[in-house]
């Protein structure tokens, strides 16, 4: 027996259920499917932003948003041109959510629960009569005339349109592939660097603002870096691991990389300053008090690693200690030696090459009535917001398409 719908949704998180409601808001008379694999739905959603669900980012001009998708960056620009995130703001507002800017531009509910956009989905998709169906794992999916055929292990279904918005799932992507669709070998995009070294080893919770360059690579990175117990995080790592995903992984995560703890200061003027401060501060114990932003404990650290002991004084600092201490400030050089997962927001860089989509409509530009929406697709950004909001925006160009 066969269950007729006009639209069917493979994938119950932010994009199904995002592609649903707006379809049927825009359009009441159609049948419209929600199929999820899992027992729940929104199961992303819950544990996104700490349980808080960092739903968008408040950078409202589309040419900015853009750069922060290490892979979509140049398809995004006409999608974020009709549906951006002062238009998330908008339709959460709309449907009773209202959404603060936190101080690093991250937005969250007011409510500051995941459960309160978990909410407002269920109740939309209740009052629009869409059906969330749970358990319905997709086995297989066939074109049929003019109809999608789509069988999961109990059931079978018949759809004038499918829409796949099923985020990194293998097991799609392989069906897609017998369909001609090509798709982009998925590999870890946002991810802390595992680093064992002297230096470090006992800061774990010692923030810093630095830059970061990845020896032999253009891959640089700049913004807060925060020391863990097995190495190295914060947005500057996760922003350098989503930019350099691919590099990184042919690489098999075994790399140099070069730390300026002093931002982007210059080693020369750092030369400088310190012969400075030797004239100033004499008579002092050198390693006891940071004389530039950074945490007491780092800088005795890396007063320790440039080969001077812990009582030296300033006045008996010789040049090529100065020298060595510069270097470390402004250069500093650190192993990479494998990654850890941030968090579960596991983000993976992959899916349908962005070719074979058409971004006015985001179908399918080799089968007529096939639709992506979110993660599936080779889009991904960096961790603030960012690929809730390629959600939306997908799944609202799906929606007006339609």
């Amino acid at each position: 027996m066969n269950q007729n719908f006009d639209i069917i949704i493979v994938g119950g998180g932010a994009a199904g259920f995002f592609t649903a409601i707006n379809i049927v808001e825009k359009n009441p008379k159609l049948k419209v499917a929600i199929l999820e694999r899992g027992a729940e739905v929104l199961q992303k959603v819950r544990i996104s932003g700490g349980g808080r669900c960092n739903v968008t980012h408040a950078i409202f001009e589309p040419n900015e948003l853009v750069k922060f998708y290490p892979r979509g960056e140049k398809e995004l620009r006409g999608p974020f041109h009709q549906f951006c995130s002062g238009d998330t703001i908008e339709w959460f507002e709309k449907h009773d959510v209202e959404l603060k800017i936190e101080s690093d531009g991250r937005m969250f509910p007011v409510s500051n629960s995941s459960q309160t956009i978990i909410d407002c989905f269920l109740k939309a998709t209740q009052k629009l009569g869409i059906a969330v169906l749970t358990g319905q794992s997709v086995q297989s999916i066939f074109k049929k005339d003019t109809a999608w055929k789509i069988e999961t292990q109990t059931e079978n279904y018949l759809a004038e349109k499918l829409i796949l918005a099923t985020g990194s799932n293998p097991k799609v992507w392989e069906m897609l592939q017998t369909f001609g669709h090509v798709v982009v070998s998925p590999v870890p995009s946002l991810f802390t660097f595992n680093i064992k070294d002297s230096r470090i080893k006992e800061l774990p919770g010692v923030a810093a603002q630095v830059t970061v360059k990845v020896k032999d690579t253009k891959l640089t990175s700049a913004g807060p870096l925060l020391i863990t117990h097995w190495g190295m995080s914060g947005p500057a790592i996760l922003k350098l691991s989503a930019w350099g995903a691919r590099i990184l992984h042919d690489k098999n995560y075994q790399f140099t990389i070069f730390i300026n703890w002093l931002n982007d200061a210059d080693k020369e003027d750092v030369e400088k300053k310190l012969k400075d401060l030797k004239q100033e501060h004499a008579k002092k114990s050198l390693s006891k008090k940071s004389p530039f932003e950074l945490t007491n404990r780092l800088w005795e650290s890396l007063v320790l690693a440039s080969g001077i002991e812990a009582e030296t004084k300033w006045a008996d600092l010789s040049k090529t200690q100065l020298q060595n201490l510069a270097s470390q400030l402004t250069n500093g050089t650190f192993q990479v030696n494998g990654k850890s997962t941030f968090k579960e927001e596991f983000v993976t860089a992959g899916g349908i090459d962005l070719k074979e989509i058409n971004f006015k409509t985001m179908e399918s530009k080799l089968h007529e009535n096939l639709y992506f929406a979110g993660e599936i697709v080779n889009i991904d950004a960096i961790t603030g917001g960012f690929n809730f909001q390629n959600a939306w925006t997908s799944g609202f160009i799906v929606a007006n398409a339609i």
